[in-house]
């Protein structure tokens, strides 16, 4: 691999952290990051749901269906497996 960016505009993107949120009351949420279009790809599939995701430890938390918590937040159930963000 080259140390220089391979697409137009990738010198300025942050790097993608190992924990990421998309709440943003949560310690683990990066607004630069969401500045930019980011991917998850879960077990080798490309998701679209991911509210948080955690590299490290193979987890990501999805909304499970349409499932209300008490404060009209989507209730989040965590499915671990291999997990691989990326920028789009």
């Amino acid at each position: 691999m080259s140390d220089t960016p391979s697409t137009p505009g990738a010198a300025e993107r942050p790097a993608l952290p190992d924990h990421l949120s998309g709440d943003p009351r949560s310690p683990h949420f990066v607004r630069e990051v969401f500045e930019h279009d980011v991917g998850i790809r879960f077990n080798g599939l490309e998701r679209g749901d991911v509210e948080e995701y955690c590299i490290s430890e193979g987890w990501i938390k999805v909304p499970s269906g349409k499932t209300l918590d008490r404060k009209g937040r989507p209730l989040l159930i965590k499915l671990k497996g291999s997990v691989e963000a990326f920028y789009r």
